[in-house]
């Protein structure tokens, strides 16, 4: 659900018309299993409770943030407390970031680009959603020390700032759960897709010294994404080649056998049909990059199908 114009523009005509048939028959509150939200999010609002969580976590840092990958699903997870609960459960268990670095599939340039350092309006790149989709508003610290650091981290090749780009859905959408205070600065780099798997994977490895000053390099996109095939009646079983597919990343991520990663074109099995394009697999080339300067765990704090054959597979390096 991008704001560019692919071969998938189809399938989200159908992806909208399957989500607007539950909600013509349900509402908003039937689509997602909740209660309607409240729409504004700003920053500092944070219980006394989830404060001394965070402080928590921030005391348990080692020093060197982990990495992280997240199925970001359709926009109406932003309305999902039932797997909102399963994001926030993972922020929870993680050290408390210092600020965050988010490459989402729905930001593809190529060289890498840096998105607005100022706090912005949300960018709703989707259409023909409920009315209240586009009136959510997440408004998270900036992060313009963190821009300068990146761009001194890609040394000769200094990437685009384009101060006009603001968040797309692939990062509010998770930080709304992940983060619900708002109170974390953030910063989204694009996706260079052109630049192909490898120099995405070193790209990574580029920003891992992030990691040691208490950045947590977030990739958001799924691990199985066709939207021809998701199934609107919440089928029990995912079919045989979305299981297949998604096992592979798993068992290959764990094993950390990136080199298979970084040639998956040869290597993962029905590759066509669980990415008709790869956009939203590339993000875990960026994330496993960063993860493979050295040796860490690799984990999967939630996994399972939603819509059928959507993977809300998420992994954590470290």
């Amino acid at each position: 659900m991008s704001d560019r114009k692919d071969d998938n523009d189809f399938s989200r005509r159908q992806v909208l018309a399957g989500l607007m048939g539950l909600a013509g028959a349900a509402g908003v509150a039937g689509v997602v299993g909740c209660d309607r939200p409240t729409a504004k999010i700003r920053g500092g609002q944070m219980s006394r409770k989830s404060s001394e969580k965070t402080d928590e976590a921030g005391a348990r840092a080692s020093g060197k943030m982990p990495v992280g990958y997240v199925g970001h699903g359709a926009p109406t997870l932003v309305f999902d407390k039932q797997k909102g609960a399963d994001l926030r459960r993972w922020a929870d268990e993680m050290p408390r970031p210092r600020a965050m670095l988010v490459i989402s599939a729905h930001w593809q340039d190529t060289p890498v680009s840096i998105g607005t350092t100022e706090r912005r309006e949300l960018m709703y790149d989707f259409y023909g959603f409920p009315k209240e989709l586009y009136e959510v508003e997440y408004d998270a610290p900036a992060a313009p020390e963190l821009a300068d650091r990146v761009a001194a981290l890609l040394g000769e090749k200094q990437p685009v700032q384009r101060e006009d780009r603001a968040m797309d859905h692939g990062v509010w959408v998770p930080m709304v759960h992940m983060a619900p205070a708002a109170d974390i600065p953030i910063l989204q780099i694009s996706l260079p897709s052109q630049a192909g798997p490898k120099a995405l994977f070193e790209l990574g490895r580029k920003l891992a010294p992030l990691r040691d000053e208490g950045i947590f390099l977030l990739g958001s996109g799924s691990l199985v994404h066709n939207l021809r095939r998701i199934d609107f009646s919440e089928r029990s079983s995912p079919e045989s080649w979305a299981v297949e597919f998604d096992q592979w990343a798993a068992e290959t991520l764990a094993q950390r056998n990136f080199d298979e990663l970084i040639d998956y074109r040869n290597h993962a099995p029905g590759l066509r049909i669980a990415h008709p394009t790869v956009e939203h697999f590339e993000p875990i080339l960026v994330a496993a990059g960063a993860a493979s300067v050295d040796e860490v765990s690799t984990s999967f704090p939630v996994e399972g199908f939603e819509f059928g054959n959507l993977s809300r597979r998420c992994v954590q390096f470290g």
